[in-house]
């Protein structure tokens, strides 16, 4: 299957909160093994691709934004008109030839806020034409913006904005809108779905946490738990494995650890990771359920950077430490969220996690 992005982006600016929703999109359909092509407006600057807008296979599209040898400037029409600007209907014309010659090949076209942004009525106009000539394609219409309320009285071409178009499905980002959308296009609220916008949490950290989750999914297990320290028995890792293990074993919860150790002189290294390693299968972890980051390019300790993104992602931190003064790491985990787990018979951890009022164990 082929799949076109419409945006008709002058820039690819990430404050533009779109540009991160396409950029996301692409990432799925990608994995998908989809051939994408992606149309931006002709004077969206090349060295703004960033990202995955770079990835080359991607079939960048430039469509035109000129007419008559000037180039066109769009004009706003979400507010009341009576009439359009002089030179509209020939750069509507001109736009629909090239949308006519990059969707022939494709079988769905994915459009942003062309049929909605009042901005857009001559892309939505054009649009429309091109339809005409490409019988075999599909679309699906995303509206990013809460619908706007269908005027009694309307004329050509601004009935675009709240008319039906063949083929097409219209997307929204919650249920709570599908009413209103249903009404803004006087369609069925059968023709509209809803598709949820996600945030690429992975793609937005260090390309240290973009490296370990290649060798382990951070972000659909239910449970994530992230333990960093120097790889001594008095830290206690292998603690940590096993009350993975028994809460994944009672709770039957995916639950996986990464464990960012860096060497010890008081053990070798590969003993003490086997240990660790047949304590957690022992209490119910697979082999795939614990990473150590020294197994995946991190010998020597991973980045602190890269520690503190990942505890944005994990969601539960234990501490069964017996050698801690004051656990660091403990505020870090407790600073993003994680529930805590803490060795009550360490004074300095009892002290802290009384202090943070969380709840403590006995390990």
């Amino acid at each position: 299957m082929k799949v076109a992005i419409l945006t008709m982006f002058s820039g690819l600016s990430t404050t533009y909160s779109l540009v991160n929703v396409v950029a996301d999109q692409l990432k799925m359909l990608l994995s998908a093994d989809m051939d994408v092509k992606v149309l931006v407006s002709e004077t969206c600057p090349d060295h703004e691709r960033w990202g995955i807008y770079a990835d080359k296979r991607i079939e960048w599209v430039r469509i035109t934004n000129t007419c008559h040898g000037k180039p066109i400037h769009w004009h706003d029409y979400s507010g009341f008109s009576r009439s359009v600007h002089e030179t509209f209907y020939d750069e509507a014309k001109e736009i629909a030839k090239d949308f006519v010659r990059y969707l022939k090949d494709v079988d769905v076209c994915i459009m942003h806020d062309i049929l909605y942004q009042g901005w857009h009525l001559v892309h939505n106009i054009a649009i429309r034409e091109a339809q005409k000539k490409l019988p075999d394609v599909r679309f699906l219409e995303f509206t990013h913006s809460f619908p706007v309320n269908r005027p009694k009285e309307m004329e050509y071409p601004f009935s675009a904005r709240y008319s039906d178009m063949p083929r097409t499905k219209f997307i929204y980002p919650t249920y709570s809108g599908i009413a209103a959308l249903a009404k803004q296009y006087d369609i069925p609220e059968g023709k509209c779905a809803v598709v949820y916008n996600t945030i690429p949490l992975i793609e937005s950290m260090s390309q240290d946490v973009q490296n370990v989750a290649e060798h382990m999914d951070l972000l659909s297990g239910e449970i994530l738990i992230v333990y960093p320290g120097r790889l001594t028995t008095g830290k206690r890792f292998e603690k940590t494995a096993a009350l993975a293990g028994a809460i994944k074993k009672k709770t039957e919860k995916s639950t996986k650890v990464i464990f960012c150790d860096f060497p010890s002189a008081d053990i070798p290294s590969g003993i003490y990771k086997e240990m660790i390693r047949t304590e957690g299968k022992k209490y119910g972890l697979s082999q795939e359920d614990m990473l150590f980051t020294s197994d995946v390019g991190y010998p020597d300790g991973f980045p602190r950077q890269g520690v503190l993104e990942s505890f944005t992602l994990s969601n539960l931190f234990i501490c069964p430490s017996y050698s801690e003064s004051f656990g660091l790491t403990v505020l870090e985990a407790g600073s993003r969220g994680n529930f805590l787990v803490l060795n009550e018979a360490v004074p300095a951890l009892k002290e802290l996690g009384n202090a943070l009022g969380r709840e403590k164990f006995r390990i």
